[in-house]
């Protein structure tokens, strides 16, 4: 799973360690990046669910989740609040600002977040955090900058690829997997 090139596994482990935010880029992480208008002007997205249930599996250990997009969208504020994200920042070109703005919030430092995106506007931000990831399907540029790439495309699960590999490593998920099986 990892981009061995860049990073082996105890390098990743190393970075995933102090981990305490995930953030994500919405258009193109959380959705395949297509813009859908029906002809009254109305957006429509899709949304993995299984990206879903990582968010909430993230969150149930205690750990902080947010949303930052460049756009906004009625679809985005509808699914944060669905899924209780801790931090939903619509309409924010500078990621790493908006990053900035929740560590400072949180007592945290740019060490403690790992950022996914999958395209210029998440360029410095994920050069910045503790651990940088993108999805399969990135802007080059995005795909060289990042430390950590999902084999999904955005809005195919990648998100919840990138959250199983940080619990697996964290030692929380055989703990989640249990609570799912025999009651």
């Amino acid at each position: 799973l990892l981009k061995t090139m860049i990073l082996d596994q105890a390098q990743f482990e190393s970075r995933a360690e102090p981990i305490q935010v995930l953030l994500s880029d919405v258009d193109g992480v959380l959705t395949d990046g297509k813009l859908i208008y029906s002809s009254d002007g109305h957006e429509s997205k899709a949304f993995h669910v299984r990206d879903g249930l990582a968010i909430k599996l993230w969150r149930r250990c205690d750990f902080s989740f947010g949303l930052i997009t460049a756009r906004e969208s009625e679809c985005v504020a509808r699914r944060g609040d669905e899924l209780g994200v801790d931090f939903l920042l619509q309409k924010r070109s500078d990621k790493l600002k908006a990053i900035r703005e929740i560590t400072q919030s949180l007592g945290l430092a740019l060490e403690n977040v790992c950022y996914i995106g999958d395209d210029l506007h998440d360029l410095a931000a994920i050069e910045a955090v503790g651990l940088g990831a993108t999805v399969a399907d990135a802007a080059p540029e995005i795909q060289a900058a990042a430390v950590f790439q999902t084999q999904q495309n955005g809005g195919g699960g990648a998100l919840r690829e990138l959250v199983e590999l940080l619990l697996k490593t964290k030692g929380l998920w055989n703990t989640l997997l249990s609570s799912f099986s025999n009651g």
